[in-house]
């Protein structure tokens, strides 16, 4: 490992980029930040089967059950960052298959999982399994770190960091080492990790407090960080309405629609990034819609009838936005108004 982290060599898999570190698997790097969404308000560890590949999907559930710090949905977005689910591939620098390990590494954690008998890195169940085997014995030997007081931090972001960077950079650092490319790598698992995780979306089984029009889009009593009105743009510096109001909670958090009604979109939109939008029919003879923007994960679908307390997604940082929150917007007739008087703040 060089000094910042290691080196890397950058090579295209079946469209996916990928980038390569020795002497591990192969990892991917991205811009220094923080270290990830906060996954708590999710359901632990329920794998969302949809993204991943149906023949490699016994094995993702499989791995995932080793050892409680290492669940399915990790597995999922690690593959992802590994090799976008492509394999028979070998990088530059010799990183094989679906989970890219390298020769050295597979001689240590490659077994035959798959009962063919051979021990190959090429064979799905093979790489998948020794991922997950790896990935636990790195959570326990930084819990063992944690336990003797010399590192701190989640176990999770501790583990993939030591993926990234080397256990030893987390224990000279005493938790995440601070290089970009190992910080970047906790961030973009972490993000993926919501794309795989199952939660709970349903009918809703929320109420309406009294003398409301709306529910609260999230749990609790969350901090308004941004009011509805005029302000200077953060990112664009243009002084022009806020259209919304801005809730400061973690990312990863459930978003919860504020009343029943059809979600009439559900997708990426420039400036809003993840954003859905619920359509609750005409009140007060008004047609009335909600937003929830920046979402980290969508949950619903465009036509899909959603109750109060339905979770639409999760709080992310997409688009136009400096850091995790929801931008929550109330439409009459099209035209937003200030959300304050309808959710009772």
């Amino acid at each position: 490992m060089s000094g910042n982290g290691g080196s890397t060599v950058a090579w295209v898999a079946g469209g996916a980029f990928a980038l390569v570190v020795m002497p591990v698997f192969m990892f991917v790097g991205v811009g220094a930040g923080d270290v990830g969404p906060d996954m708590s308000g999710v359901n632990g560890g329920t794998l969302d089967p949809k993204h991943v590949p149906p023949q490699y999907l016994p094995w993702v559930l499989k791995a995932g059950s080793m050892c409680p710090q290492i669940t399915p949905p990790v597995i999922a977005a690690q593959i992802e960052a590994e090799s976008g689910w492509i394999n028979g591939r070998t990088s530059p620098v010799g990183a094989q298959g679906l989970s890219q390990f390298m020769p050295g590494t597979w001689k240590t954690w490659g077994r035959d999982d798959d009962g063919n008998g051979r021990v190959n890195p090429f064979d799905p169940g093979d790489a998948i399994m020794a991922q997950g085997r790896y990935d636990c014995a790195l959570a326990e030997q930084v819990e063992g770190y944690k336990s003797r007081g010399r590192a701190s931090g989640p176990t999770l972001d501790l583990t993939l960091a030591s993926y990234n960077a080397g256990p030893g950079a987390v224990l000279k650092y005493g938790g995440i080492p601070p290089y970009q490319e190992t910080r970047g790598y906790v961030v973009k698992i972490k993000a993926a990790m919501a794309k795989y995780t199952a939660i709970a979306s349903g009918p809703g089984t929320g109420t309406i407090p009294a003398g409301q029009r709306l529910a609260m889009p999230l749990s609790g009593n969350p901090p308004v960080t941004s009011p509805f009105g005029m302000r200077v743009h953060p990112i664009t510096g243009v002084h022009k309405l806020h259209t919304g109001m801005d809730f400061g909670v973690a990312a990863g958090v459930p978003i919860l629609a504020a009343k029943e009604g059809v979600v009439t979109s559900a997708g990426m939109e420039k400036g809003y990034g993840n954003r859905v939008i619920v359509s609750h029919g005409t009140i007060g003879g008004k047609q009335i819609s909600t937003t929830y923007n920046h979402m980290s994960a969508i949950n619903v679908s465009r036509g899909q009838r959603v109750g109060v307390g339905t979770v639409v997604g999760l709080v992310g940082s997409t688009g136009y936005s400096t850091g995790a929150h929801l931008h929550f917007e109330v439409q009459e007739n099209g035209q937003y108004v200030n959300p304050a008087p309808w959710i009772g703040k």
